[in-house]
């Protein structure tokens, strides 16, 4: 057996681990990236528009020196880890928070004798957004999230500040947003593994345990067991599958066991047969004798034939079920009739009838002939097995808009340990064996099978030693009401 879903979990287990990688290195990435830059952006603008309405404003009305403006801007820049720009229109850097020298920045050569401009600067690039992300017109060596608020006054824009932060402290940010996640990911990760664990342990394994016992199942050994007790859906499964194994296993040894009466039943009167025409051949039987042994070969055939269509009566029930010819029918008069055939092998024991029928006619409702076999073999069963100069008692009575049929008889009764094997196809009791040995042990798995293709229920009560009632009901007929 290949045992390919445990490797499927574990590659669906490292695959989610990969897959949630990559998505954080990238989609994920990005979006942070995108996010923290508008974030730090924001918090910038707020910072440059408080410095364009207030601070800037009052230096250009001369409200403000220029030391305290750039001491303001320098406080700023170090809280905002930015540095502050004053830049005017044309490009002049009129402050600098890096350079206490206006106009100057430290790393240019020869700059105090003149302002310091920006090269082709024009406002109109940031377009439609208040930052944007670069080296600033290659003022710097390194990307920086730039971003402008201009300085009116008097409705005309006198200078703009311009706040530059170094990308490099927003990506740590960043990083250190993701490294949270790949630490939230990496735990995640841990507890998958517990689960698939768990998963592993209360379902896999069982899973596994069902499966080799369906294996062995499918090969015809049936004496194993899933020991498997969970209160679940594999719990009830592997239960199922038990009972199944079971049922499947007696079924085996009723089959084997079913061959084997057959073939008992069968070689015994073919043995006969056999034994009697080869007598007669050889000359054993002289011809004087031979109509008595004939007579016996007769008989043995009957028997053959009846066990033969027997058979083949159960078999059709089994596989197709029982063709019912449903209709209205007097019980009481089929009970009158079908006694009547018994009469030789009544005198013979002395058995007599007792009846006990409900009212002069009482219609049910089923197949006629079907019950008449019914009726046939429960009361040829009863003579069988009844005491000599015994009576039997067949009553009929009505319950709950059913007819109740009962014989009952005064015989040798059926062991307690039996009642439930009776309906088994060629079953005998050990003390049947004595009293019946003609019988095929078909009769009641007959009568079982047409009353349940009725939907009624057929019930035996019996003590040995003091007689045997067997009980059946029909749905009485709409007639009768």
């Amino acid at each position: 057996m290949k045992r390919t879903l445990y490797l499927k979990l574990l590659l669906s287990y490292f695959i989610y681990g990969i897959v949630a990688f990559i998505i954080i290195c990238t989609f994920t990435q990005r979006l942070t990236s995108r996010y923290m830059e508008k974030q730090e952006a924001s918090q910038l603008y707020r910072e440059a528009s408080i410095i364009a309405s207030d601070y800037a404003t009052e230096y250009f009305k001369s409200s403000m020196s220029l030391n305290d403006f750039q001491n303001h801007m320098e406080i700023i820049s170090d809280y905002m880890t930015a540095e502050v720009w004053v830049v005017s229109p044309d490009g002049e850097i009129l402050l600098d928070s890096s350079d206490p020298e206006i106009g100057k920045r430290s790393n240019d050569t020869g700059a105090g004798s003149s302002p310091y401009i920006i090269k082709d600067f024009d406002i109109t690039d940031f377009g439609n957004s208040y930052y944007t992300v670069g080296k600033f017109y290659n003022e710097f060596s390194s990307d920086q999230l730039s971003v402008f608020s201009s300085i009116t006054e008097g409705y005309q824009t006198r200078a703009y500040i311009i706040l530059h932060k170094d990308m490099n402290s927003v990506t740590d940010g960043i990083n250190g947003f993701l490294n949270i996640s790949f630490y939230t990911v990496a735990f995640i990760f841990l507890l998958a593994f517990l689960i698939l664990a768990l998963f592993v342990r209360a379902i896999y394994r069982p899973l596994i345990k069902i499966t080799e016992s369906a294996s062995r199942y499918a090969k015809g050994d049936f004496t194993s067991k899933i020991d498997i007790h969970s209160n679940d859906e594999l719990g009830y499964l592997a239960n199922t599958l038990n009972y199944m194994a079971t049922e499947l296993d007696t079924l085996e040894e009723d089959q084997r066991k079913f061959v084997s009466n057959v073939s008992h039943d069968f070689r015994s009167p073919l043995t006969s047969i056999k034994g009697y025409v080869e007598a007669m051949l050889d000359g054993t039987i002289p011809v004087e004798m031979q109509d008595k042994y004939l007579n016996i070969i007769l008989f043995e055939t009957n028997r053959l034939n009846k066990l033969t269509q027997s058979l083949i009566d159960l078999n059709q029930f089994g596989h197709h079920g029982i063709r019912l010819d449903i209709a209205d029918f007097d019980i009481n008069n089929m009970i009158r009739m079908t006694i009547l055939t018994f009469e030789g092998k009544c005198a013979e024991k002395g058995v007599s009838f007792d009846l006990v029928l409900t009212g002069k006619e009482l219609f049910v409702r089923g197949d006629m002939t079907k019950i008449q076999q019914v009726l046939y073999n429960l009361i040829d069963n009863a003579i069988k097995f009844s005491n000599s100069n015994s009576s039997i008692k067949i009553e009929t009575s009505i319950k709950n808009e059913k007819v109740f049929i009962s014989v009952k008889d005064s015989g040798i009764g059926i062991p307690k340990d039996s009642l439930k094997k009776i309906w088994e196809r060629f079953y005998k009791t050990d003390v049947s064996r004595g009293k019946d040995k003609r019988g095929s042990g078909l009769g009641l798995s007959i009568v079982k099978e047409i009353i349940q293709a009725h939907n009624e229920n057929i019930n035996v009560i019996s003590t040995e030693g003091v007689g045997t009632e067997f009980i059946f009901t029909l749905p009485l007929s709409k007639k009768e009401g």
